[in-house]
């Protein structure tokens, strides 16, 4: 579907603080499915790299995604009109334009500079003061606010990090009082629990799912729908584009452009970026299947399952081709205390996560 577009200026002088400006939000997204007469709820994918959301019932899906990123820019009444004049989404605070989303991306690759991200490794990134700012503006512009007071909204959280850094409490939390805040009777889900609900209906709920994005891998063993283990690992898109980028001298936003655009990690490197590229991959890879390994090792009540599951791969960091079968030879390396039948990718990646998180809001109904 079309991207949702605001000429709207986000202000936040009418506000008594200035660290918390006034978010003006996106005017209300009807989906189609509400008229079958079913209950329509949302599924938000809030992840490091994009945000995406699921909108609709039991017969019809509409979806909708943002880049969740910003780019700065210096703050004057001529660059305030010529966004405006050009549709470009921004919010204005504290002397400088934040050019939110797709947008940002364009301003990034036009100065050779590297997008800034309010969700770091999974989470609200401590990095950035304005990144709560930031968010809600980009959820304003995904999600805007409920088709009516208390409908239900699931969005998906990361699990608890294996490095133990930072707070998935505190993540959890600032998104639930925003969406409610909105009108939306607010859940969570675990966001490689969502990836199960969407893709592995046909096994009962049964499996590993697996979300690899921006900011970290979400893993989750599934037994008939019951969370037995949830965590993730704090690598993922971004820390192959990083550290692919400082092994050749070029921006992580470069390395990113060719990641998605050109690399195939099923035929042999062309150059030394795609090179630094396919090794930061199986890094990636490698240390993502020995935490499952590490794991599933160490839990003390592993359900007894009696035939071998399947593990499912979602999100952007698996849409290179030849991902499937690289991680599929990764895996034959490790021993694992489950025997596992299949590897798949989602049906699309990249909405995986937003679905499964509206398949469990709409069984909340």
């Amino acid at each position: 579907m079309a991207e949702d577009k605001t000429n709207d200026t986000l202000k936040p002088g009418d506000t008594p603080k200035p660290s918390e400006p006034t978010i003006k939000p996106q005017p209300s997204f009807i989906s189609s499915a509400s008229s079958s007469g079913s209950k329509t709820c949302v599924g938000l994918d809030i992840g490091t790299s994009h945000l995406v959301m699921a909108r609709g019932n039991d017969n019809k899906v509409d979806m909708s995604k943002e880049l969740n990123a910003f780019f700065t820019v210096p703050e004057s009444k001529v660059t305030n009109n010529t966004l405006k004049a050009n549709d470009i989404p921004f919010l204005e605070f504290e002397n400088n334009f934040y050019i939110l989303g797709y947008a940002a991306q364009n301003f990034a690759n036009m100065f050779h500079a590297n997008l800034r991200r309010p969700v770091e490794n999974g989470i609200i990134s401590p990095n950035e003061k304005e990144g709560v700012q930031v968010m809600h503006a980009l959820i304003d512009k995904v999600a805007s606010k409920p088709d009516n007071f208390g409908q239900v909204l699931c969005y998906s959280i990361p699990g608890e990090p294996l490095e133990g850094k930072g707070s998935v409490v505190y993540h959890d939390k600032i998104m639930r009082q925003y969406l409610a805040g909105l009108g939306y009777k607010a859940l969570s889900v675990n966001e490689a629990m969502a990836v199960v609900m969407a893709e592995l209906e046909d096994e009962g709920y049964t499996g590993i799912g697996v979300s690899m994005g921006g900011g970290m891998c979400n893993v989750c063993l599934s037994y008939l729908s019951v969370p037995v283990i949830t965590y993730s690992i704090q690598k993922g898109g971004d820390y192959i584009n990083k550290m692919a980028g400082e092994s050749v001298g070029e921006p992580a936003t470069t390395m990113k452009m060719i990641k998605e655009e050109q690399l195939n990690l099923a035929t042999p490197p062309k150059d030394r970026l795609h090179t630094a590229l396919n090794i930061f991959y199986e890094d990636v890879i490698t240390s993502l299947i020995s935490s499952i390994q590490q794991v599933l090792s160490a839990a003390d009540r592993l359900p007894r399952i009696p035939k071998p599951i399947p593990i499912v791969l979602s999100g952007g960091t698996v849409l290179p081709g030849g991902f499937e079968k690289k991680f599929t030879d990764i895996l034959k390396k490790h021993a694992l205390p489950i025997e596992i039948s299949k590897v798949k990718l989602a049906k699309n990646p990249l909405e995986s996560t937003a679905k499964g998180a509206l398949a469990v809001a709409l069984a909340e109904v």
